[in-house]
């Protein structure tokens, strides 16, 4: 979702090193089926804020209605100048013991995806607008991937929904941060965004300006990663509307993303996709699911947007119980593997 409307409304073994062989989806659904859990984002213009107050991160209990639905995966925004309040400068210790309580909570996901939920920026500016942008990412990612290089739950996302730059200008930062990442040892899973919001729908469109030629040839030293795309179901792919697009226009949007993903030899996560509770948006939000399922051997995973102690009952993506099931609940569920000895 768009950053605006993200500031209004705001030891498992190493299993990861093989996602989609060390267990098999059951019937045609993927493996990692989850939700997005904000609050770690919330308040960026207040840095670093008052944790309770300004922000928050998941709890045992924000999470269980989703652990009770069978979801496998979770992702966790955190906003990059709290845990590092200076670049190149050691992570704050308060920070990391906050959230190293939060992800100690979310144990019974099979993966927590860590997002760096800064839209490709440092306290406003563009990395690739600083000097040292790319060197500054590469040294964040350095010291979480040391910190978390012993818990192959943990996931890495480079960043959220990165914009205004050019998708080579992001590969290149995203290149020094996959680099850094792998030099710790770190076997951990890194999702990879694009630029222009990391959208399905325009990953393949610009020509020399896409995303699609940008990442073709994408290589990960440690192998272990996928594409991070969103996808929205309103006019624009924003998910900054109530309404959504004709659901015979939902399947269309993917497509080219998917050919992709299968033509290049990659792997695609969808990380946030949301819809309101009305019909027309539900039967979208069904159509988007069914098109991930089916194309299975290419997309490994999804991730709502989004669930949230903080949303309350006004937000009308939220997927977090307020005196029972959301709506969206039940066609996620379709989509999600059943429950298994974890």
């Amino acid at each position: 979702m768009r950053v605006a409307t993200r500031l209004a409304m705001a030891p498992l073994l190493m299993l990861l090193a093989l996602p989609l062989t060390a267990e098999q989806p059951a019937a045609g659904q993927l493996p990692l089926s989850g939700v997005n859990i904000a609050g770690g984002e919330f308040n960026s213009a207040r840095k670093p804020g008052v944790f309770g107050k300004d922000y928050i991160y998941p709890d045992a209990r924000t999470a269980q209605p989703f652990i009770d639905m069978g979801m496998r995966i979770v992702r966790v925004p955190i906003l990059w100048e709290r845990v590092q309040p200076e670049p190149l400068k050691p992570l704050s210790t308060t920070e990391m013991a906050l959230i190293d309580k939060s992800l100690a909570s979310l144990a019974p996901f099979r993966t927590i995806v860590l997002d760096v939920h800064n839209y490709g920026r440092y306290d406003g500016q563009r990395l690739d607008q600083i000097s040292n942008g790319s060197a500054m990412l590469a040294d964040l990612w350095q010291r979480l991937a040391e910190h978390y290089k012993g818990n192959g739950a943990v996931a890495f996302g480079l960043m959220n929904e990165p914009y205004g730059m050019t998708p080579a200008a992001w590969r290149s930062l995203a290149d020094g941060s996959v680099a850094a990442i792998r030099r710790t040892g770190a076997a951990n899973l890194i999702l990879v965004p694009g630029s222009k919001y990391s959208g399905a729908h325009s990953w393949t469109t610009g020509g020399s300006n896409s995303n699609a030629l940008a990442f073709a040839d994408f290589r990960d030293p440690g192998g272990n990663y996928a594409f991070e795309m969103h996808q929205y179901l309103d006019a624009d792919s924003s998910g900054t509307a109530t309404s959504c697009v004709s659901p015979d226009l939902i399947d269309a949007r993917l497509a080219g993303a998917t050919t992709w993903l299968r033509t290049n030899g990659h792997r695609g996560f969808l990380g946030e996709f949301g819809a309101p509770p009305d019909d027309n948006c539900l039967r979208g939000l069904d159509v988007l699911l069914a098109h991930l399922r089916a194309n299975g051997d290419v997309w490994m995973g999804w991730t709502y947007w989004a669930g949230g102690a903080w949303w309350g009952a006004r937000y009308p993506m939220s997927v977090q119980p307020t005196g029972g099931p959301r709506p969206q609940a039940a066609v996620l569920s379709k989509y999600i593997v059943a429950r298994e000895p974890r």
